[in-house]
């Protein structure tokens, strides 16, 4: 029983994690690993990480209509 419990832990831990990257949500986490790769970019804070985000975003033209 204890066995079947902790892989249905870990199946809700993937699942959640899987969640998280598909709507964006740990793309900060991802940010981190990336910038640890290079020892010489400047880490940004999470609030300058989401504006910055939103600029990247909202400044490009949109061409939907």
């Amino acid at each position: 029983m204890r066995r079947l419990a902790e892989k249905i832990v870990r199946a809700l831990n993937l699942l959640w994690l899987r969640l998280r990257e598909w709507c964006g949500d740990a793309a900060y986490e991802r940010y981190l690993r990336a910038t640890a790769r290079r020892p010489s970019a400047a880490v940004v804070s999470p609030e300058q990480f989401y504006v910055q985000q939103l600029e990247r975003k909202y400044s490009r033209p949109n061409r939907c209509c």
